[in-house]
């Protein structure tokens, strides 16, 4: 039996899965594959899918296999060799929008030096890798290497040896996806004004247009968002809509304490109140709407 271990990363792997279903159907794997998928969704006839399990069935199908698949991630990697397990490792990558970067390469390169491991950059090559494996003897897991592991993965993973890009990355696409909605409410609000629709009302369908083009930039580019099917889903726009919802009788009560008490210039007051809304609906959906699923493997 083959094991492959997605872990418990927020974002999807089906590239390798894609992988192994080729080398299935070509005949270089003939064992049964059982695969923990994690939030990665894909479907398969050759390959026995489970998402999230217990640590006693993740450990059972660790002593189990022949060998495991397993992504770049230390945990997995250490828990094998603890159990003199051969591993074939292929990294996520940033290209593919796998993970945020590609510090997996280097964990895996450092393992795979001292012959822990056969490394998988390029997936072309999986179906030598499992040919190779077996015939590999991976060498004997020594637990002083556990502190060097860690620190490698700490000095990747830490804030300050991450681009600035990538620590700042939800903002920046926040901004300039919340420059947009903005732009989307202001355009909208004044077009309906100069056909004299009523403020109020002009306020309210500005805001419905924009919120729309909010959730699908937010859910998409800015938290990249994952539902899994139609309930999960439900959820999130509830929630998103509930908060804006919050934001837009904010927006309101500004509106007309700018606009009808102290007379302010219509175009003004939208814009300050814009402002106001974009920081209060940033902190919302970064607490409440979308906010990452943690799970245990």
């Amino acid at each position: 039996m083959v094991f492959v271990v997605l872990g418990t990363n927020d974002k999807d792997f089906s590239r390798l899965l894609r992988a192994i279903d080729h080398e299935i159907e070509k005949g270089t794997i003939k064992d049964e594959v059982v695969v923990q998928t994690g939030v990665t969704k894909y479907h398969s006839k050759h390959l026995k899918l489970l998402d999230f399990i217990s640590m006693d069935d993740f450990n059972h199908y660790i002593e189990q296999a022949d060998y495991i698949i397993t992504h770049g991630g230390v945990g997995t990697i250490i828990d094998c060799l603890k159990l003199g397990k051969k591993m074939i490792a292929v990294p996520r990558l940033k290209k593919y929008k796998e993970h945020v970067n590609d510090h997996q390469l280097q964990i895996i390169s450092e393992f795979e030096k001292d012959g822990y491991l056969i490394g998988v950059e390029n997936l072309d090559d999986l179906g030598k890798a499992i040919k190779k494996i077996k015939n590999f003897h991976p060498q004997k897991y020594r637990s002083n290497n556990k502190n060097f592991v860690k620190m490698i993965e700490n000095y990747i993973e830490k804030d300050q040896h991450t681009s600035w890009y990538n620590r700042y990355r939800e903002v920046i696409f926040y901004l300039v996806f919340g420059v947009l909605t903005t732009v989307v409410n202001i355009l909208s609000f004044y077009i309906m004004d100069l056909f004299g629709v009523n403020t109020y009302v002009n306020n309210t369908i500005a805001w419905v247009l924009s919120v729309i083009f909010a959730y699908v930039t937010n859910k998409l580019f800015v938290f990249e968002s994952k539902t899994n099917g139609r309930k999960e889903l439900v959820k999130e726009v509830s929630s998103f809509f509930g908060a804006r919802i919050l934001s837009y009788v904010i927006d309101m009560a500004g509106m007309y304490l700018l606009v009808s008490i102290l007379l302010t210039n219509k175009m003004f007051a939208k814009v300050v109140m814009n402002v106001v809304v974009i920081i209060l609906n940033y902190i919302f959906s970064k607490l409440f709407v979308f906010q990452k699923k943690k799970k245990v493997s």
